[in-house]
Order: C-alpha cells, then sequence, then structure tokens
C-alpha cells in the first residue's frame, strides 16, 4: 500500500485540494461565488449549488452534511446568507453550523463556506 493510500484528493490546485475524503468523509475546500459580482445572497446561492454539486460527484448530497463553517466579509449580512441557507437547507437533516466575519483572500468574495460530509 502506498503512503495515504486510503485518502483520495480530488480537484486539486497548486496549493490544495478541492476534496480530500478519507474513512468515508469528505472535506470540502473553501467555496467561492464563480460571479463576484453577485451580493451575498446570490454569492451563497452560487456557493451552495457549487457545494451540491461536489456532493453529487461523489455520489453524496446535502442530506449528509456534518458540518459548514461560514465565513462572511461583513456579518450584518448574516440575513442576506441566511435567506438563501434557508431555501436550500434540508430541514430534515440540518447540519452543525458555525458563521464568522473574516476578511477573504479577494476583496470582492462576500462568503466562503467549506463543508464535512458523510458518502453514502
Amino acid at each position: 500500500m502506498s503512503k495515504n493510500a486510503d485518502i483520495s484528493r480530488h480537484l486539486e490546485e497548486e496549493r490544495l485540494a478541492g476534496v480530500v475524503v478519507h474513512n468515508g468523509l469528505a472535506y470540502l475546500a473553501g467555496q467561492v461565488a464563480d460571479d463576484a459580482t453577485l451580493d451575498t445572497e446570490g454569492q451563497t446561492v452560487d456557493i451552495l449549488r457549487q457545494i451540491d454539486a461536489l456532493l453529487a460527484s461523489l455520489g453524496t448530497d446535502k442530506s449528509r452534511i456534518l458540518s459548514v463553517q461560514i465565513f462572511l466579509t461583513d456579518i450584518a449580512e448574516i440575513g442576506a446568507m441566511n435567506r438563501a441557507w434557508d431555501v436550500w437547507l434540508d430541514t430534515d437533516s440540518k447540519p452543525a453550523r458555525a458563521t464568522v466575519e473574516a476578511k477573504l483572500a479577494v476583496p470582492e468574495w462576500r462568503v466562503e463556506m467549506t463543508a464535512i460530509a458523510a458518502l453514502k
């Protein structure tokens, strides 16, 4: 067995993997909106769409998300983020969640999310 054969890395870039899978869990890297010109609600919708697509590519879905971390550049925008979140949320399978204010790497990004999900 090669080193780390029990770990699979997907969507690798220069400094990170977009998803790392180990022991039946998928760890998603920070997801940001493809269109940074959108407002906070729009960026959130886009990020949640990306999370759905990543999970589907692994054969799982949002009902299997265990934990989400949300980073907002302005915590006053939590209401706008929550509007999109509430539409998307599977209310029968709510994940643990933390939301904090943070300075993001690109000034136009308003929201970034990471998640951990169980595979099916």
